[in-house]
This record gives C-alpha cells, structure tokens and sequence, in this order.
C-alpha cells in the first residue's frame, strides 16, 4: 500500500507538471525513478498481455503489465490534472513571475540531478547533451504551422503529442501548437466532440504511446548513458521556456488571437530581465530556491526508494 501511495504522489507531479506550460511530466517521471519502470510498464501490452486476457487469466495479466503501478501512476495524474488545473490558472493569472520561478528552480536543478546518471562523461556524452538542447532550444523557436485535418496528419499529431508528453523536456501542448493543430484538437473536437477528430488523434495516441515506449525501452537497454546524456540536454535547452521574466506572444490566426475558454492561448515566450531589483524580484529568487529543494527532496525520496528495493 505504501508503495501504491508513493507512486500515486509521483504520478500527481506528473500531472502537475503536464499542466504547466512547457513543463514535461516526463522530466518528473526521470526525477522520481520511475521512468523506465513506465516505459517497460507501457511496452508490456504486446501480444502475450493480450492473449492471457483473451484467456481470462487476470492475474497473470496484471503481473505482467505491471498493472498496479500504471493504475497508481494514471490515477495521480488524472486527479492531479483535474484538481490542480484550476488553482495553478489562478495562481499564472495572479503570481506569473512566482510560479515561472519555483519551476525554473526545479528544472535547473533537475539538469544536474539527471545529468548524474550519464554515467562516464566522455566526449560522445557532452556532443549529445549539445545536441538535446540545441534541438529543444530550435524548437521553442520555431514557428507554428498552419492547421491541417487530414486524417493521417491527425494521427501523427495524436502520436507525436503523447511521446512528447513521457520525453522529458518537451511540452505535449506545446509540440500540437508548432504542429498547427493546437486549436483543432485542443479546443474545437474536445468542446464539440467531434469524433471525426477525437478517433484519429485517438488512434495516434494508442500506437504511437505503445510503439514510443517499446523504442525508448529498446534504446535505454543498449544505449542507456547516451540517452540520458540527450535527455539531459533537453531538459537544459527547455530551461529558456520556463524562465520567469518574458512577455507571452499569443497564437494567432487570420490577425486574431485564438481564444480557449475566452482566453488567449500563449504560442511562445520573449525572454527579458527584471528592469529592477525589487521585492518581487527577491521573492522570486527565494522560490527558484524552494523549487530547488523540493527536487532535492523528490530526488532523495527515490535515492531511499532504490536502497529499500536493494
């Protein structure tokens, strides 16, 4: 029961994480030592966990997909996405700057925190790390593309979205607006349930969550240092994303603001530095810390976790 609670928790980090903009609930997933544990727990559902559920045998079926961990896991996160949704667009409306802050703290961190299990640090190591950051620093500048509702093109959003959601580094929400689907997807199908887009992207979440997390355990078997060395790049290169002082730039279309909720939706971000050093300032600074000791926390609490297992 204890370990069900502690995954539940981390699960719920996740789900706070996928709610932030630009915050990935895959780099909590890394942060807390569950990541590969998800990966394998989402590969297992192959041909073997369909034919002992085919056979009823329930148990058998459970062990091997790991079931108990994925239903605390999913559980968190989808409590923590409805319950902590509202309070944290309360708290961007009110306390941007403070908000930005604890996370940037928290992600800043995490590059140190992650960056320890790379293993030896050789020049193939530091390459990759480039490469990762270089490759989400080119992302949060690029410019979205414009909307498209073939069928196929929804099924790779639907893809797409998901494994960018596990990876850490990478904004699922954020990846649909490049992709020019934000709107489509996000506010039209959802609030007009529109099954001729809802199924699609459907479809693309099932395979590409299922075919994403047999490549990534696939790749983490045989290259384990060299992922983590990219993913700890990406995580560095997403740190511009979740800096506190920036004007939001909104996603527009035909010279309008796209509204979601009568609200505009933020496209990206134009970095700035505080004009002068004040209390709000100060605070912020306090928070970054803060967000530092609560990785160092959930960093521990894994560290424990691993030694009890031993």
């Amino acid at each position: 029961m204890r370990e069900y609670v502690v995954n539940f928790l981390k699960g719920f980090a996740m789900g706070v994480a996928n709610v932030i903009p630009g915050v990935s609930g895959g780099t909590i997933a890394l942060l807390t030592g569950i990541f590969e544990r998800l990966i394998n727990a989402l590969k297992s559902f192959d041909i073997e966990a369909i034919k002992l559920l085919l056979k009823f045998r329930f148990k058998e079926f459970a062990a091997h997909v790991d079931f108990g961990f994925l239903v605390s896991i999913f559980l968190g996160i989808g409590i923590s996405i409805i319950s902590v949704a509202k309070l944290l667009e309360f708290l961007f409306q009110s306390y941007p700057v403070y908000v930005w802050a604890f996370f940037f703290g928290l992600i800043l961190v995490s590059v140190w925190f992650v960056g320890k299990s790379i293993g030896k640090i050789d020049l193939t190591a530091v390459v990759l790390f480039v490469v990762g950051a270089i490759v989400a620093i080119g992302l949060s500048m690029m410019n979205p593309a414009t909307e498209n509702t073939a069928f196929w093109y929804l099924i790779v959003c639907g893809a797409v979205a998901i494994c960018s959601m596990i990876l850490p580094g990478l904004s699922g929400s954020f990846v649909l607006i490049l992709m020019g689907n934000y709107q489509l997807i996000m506010i039209y199908a959802v609030s007009h349930f529109d099954m001729g887009i809802i199924v699609p992207v459907a479809i693309g979440v099932v395979v590409g969550l299922l075919a994403f997390s047999h490549f990534l355990s696939w790749i983490l078997s045989r290259y384990a240092s060299q992922t983590m060395a990219v993913l700890t790049g990406f995580i560095f290169g997403s740190l511009g994303t979740i800096w506190p002082w920036k004007t939001p730039i909104y996603l527009m279309q035909d010279g309008a603001e796209i509204l979601k909720n009568g609200k505009p939706i933020i496209q990206s971000y134009q970095m700035s530095m505080p004009q002068e050093f004040n209390i709000e300032v100060v605070i912020a600074i306090i928070l970054m810390f803060a967000g530092m000791a609560v990785l160092w926390a959930l960093e521990k609490s894994a560290e424990k976790d691993k030694l009890e297992k031993q």
